[in-house]
């Protein structure tokens, strides 16, 4: 008679559990959403927000600066939220954001909002991959993936959605309101997660690893900036990159040993002696450098060489992003029923591997449709392994270290962005130094550069420039950036096949079934 009462009791809970899983993660792809957004929403209105404010030839620092802080904050985040547990942490998160988000709509000038916007960046520190640790906490891993696969799709939503509502904001209103608007989606993200995220959590009494936050930080901040200003703003051999270069050796090597020394490091290096870890973080950081690379530099050659409009060159990563969302739901789904994971991924990097060879043989007399499907091979191969890596990595650790390790893993894939964003840029501007020199005079090289704010290629991405050139002049640059772009496109190949070695390499080991904790409240038996 006991046992029959006790198992007719126990499907009630169960549901209930359901549902608060339910909306725990409705409330994480909310906050998810709102960080998503933020990297993309703005991008359209940047020419109008210098036009207002300024600051015309320091405008990249408004998306660097949010980049830079989360970052810094990623490995910091994971670490806190172990101590002082995953919801204060990730809604403290949201509270920044909002903060900064505000501080941003209000801006007086440029640097006040570049200030903002760091402010904005920390809050996506701890929003991002606190969110999949949460996930890790409460969901086995078995079933983990369709969650992540769903948390992969509103990354490539809000890429959809974000270049035009932006536009539409900042046309019909004004670009404030492109901060503004996250504040009512910021306040229900609290109100969800106040009411409905009930994960226990174990407080370990242990001192804050602050200097080993200290160097981490420092290192990394100069890493990136000497990243993204040398051959830019300063010669890669110039004090200041330099510099910068072994200021941040210094504040790594003393970020090690004070890791081999304290007692509760901030970024365990035992972790590293795991291959699975190990290997998914090369793997993240390969990944994101081709994601970005072509984000960032196809809408240059579809606007610079085939002649798009700016609206049609956004519109143009449209398929990649539709066919990261559908691999990536379709893909976490397979992850759940089967179990297994590796040959999705090496499957997708093949097919991201295609989509950048298509690109790397793009020239003068290359079509939309040409591009559409290198976008198509690219976006499908995205949304099989940029999850997944997190999935893997959760899944070989302990729930000690979820979190942490959730944060590194996020944290190779900011490094690799903003790494291969400078890189490439860098292997971009170089290349047009020669190859404009290929198709056009000397004197027209210098005329153009004088009148395009530096670059000769800018007059084809500025119409009033463009009507005024002759159109051996306008084609000749066409050429010269087709040029240019080759290498840029070329160097993601090499990215692309230390990805998929790193990822055959990883071992396949079973997915749990079972959860680290369990979501919903507590109830203690009388």
């Amino acid at each position: 008679m006991t046992a029959v009462a006790t198992k007719a009791t126990s499907a009630p809970a169960e549901t209930g559990v359901n549902r608060d899983v339910l909306a725990v993660f409705a409330g994480l792809m909310l906050g998810s959403l709102i960080a998503s957004l933020n990297m993309t929403l703005v991008a359209p209105a940047l020419p109008t927000i210098v036009a207002e404010l300024g600051g015309l030839a320091d405008y990249s620092w408004i998306p660097i600066s949010a980049m830079l802080a989360s970052t810094i904050v990623t490995p910091i985040a994971g670490k806190l939220s172990d101590v002082y547990g995953r919801k204060p942490l990730y809604m403290t998160g949201i509270v920044v954001f909002a903060v900064g988000s505000a501080l941003s709509g209000l801006a007086p000038n440029f640097w006040m909002l570049v200030a903002a916007r760091f402010v904005q960046g920390a809050g996506m520190g701890f929003i991002m991959p606190l969110s999949q640790a949460i996930i890790g906490d409460i969901i086995s891993p078995r079933e983990r993936g369709k969650y992540q696969g769903m948390m992969g799709a509103s990354f490539g939503l809000a890429s959809i959605v974000g270049p035009a509502a932006g536009g539409f904001i900042t046309d019909h209103f004004s670009w404030r309101w492109l901060f503004f608007v996250n504040l009512p989606i910021a306040i229900l993200t609290l109100i969800v997660i106040a009411l409905y995220m009930h994960v226990p959590n174990e407080r370990r009494r242990r001192p804050i690893d602050v200097w080993g936050s200290v160097t981490l930080s420092g290192g990394i901040t100069c890493t990136l900036l000497a990243t993204v200003w040398g051959g830019v703003q300063y010669p890669w051999a110039s004090v200041q990159v330099v510099g910068l270069y072994a200021t941040a050796a210094v504040l790594l090597a003393a970020f090690v040993w004070v890791e081999l020394h304290t007692p509760d490091p901030v970024l365990p290096l035992r972790l590293w002696a795991s291959r699975i870890f190990t290997l998914s973080n090369i793997a993240s950081i390969g990944v994101a450098m081709s994601m970005f690379g072509a984000i960032f530099f196809l809408p240059v050659f579809v606007q610079g060489v085939i002649g798009n409009s700016v609206t049609s060159s956004g519109a143009i990563l449209v398929p990649m992003l539709l066919a990261m969302i559908v691999t990536s739901i379709a893909g976490g789904q397979f992850i759940s029923r089967t179990g297994r994971y590796k040959v999705p991924m090496l499957a997708g990097l093949v097919s991201m591997g295609a989509g950048y060879y298509m690109l790397a043989n793009f020239n003068v007399n290359t079509t939309n449709a040409t591009t559409i499907v290198a976008m198509v091979l690219i976006g499908l191969g995205l949304g099989m392994t940029m999850q997944t890596y997190t999935l893997i990595v959760q899944n070989s650790v302990s729930r000690q270290d979820m979190a942490v390790a959730t944060s590194a893993t996020q944290l190779s894939r900011s490094i690799g962005a903003a790494v291969g964003l400078a890189i490439l840029g860098t292997i971009l501007t170089q290349g047009l130094q020669t190859s404009m020199a290929k198709y056009l005079p000397p004197a027209a090289v210098q005329r153009l550069t004088a009148s395009g704010n530096g670059s000769t290629a800018t007059a084809v991405f500025d119409p009033a420039q463009l009507a005024h050139l002759p159109l051996a002049i306008a084609a000749g640059i066409r050429h010269g950036l087709a040029d240019a772009l080759h290498p840029v496109f070329l160097a993601g190949l090499p990215v692309i096949a230390l990805a998929f070695i790193a990822t055959l390499f990883i071992p396949e080991v079973p997915l749990r079934t079972s959860a680290h904790v369990t979501a919903g409240r507590q109830v203690t038996a009388e």
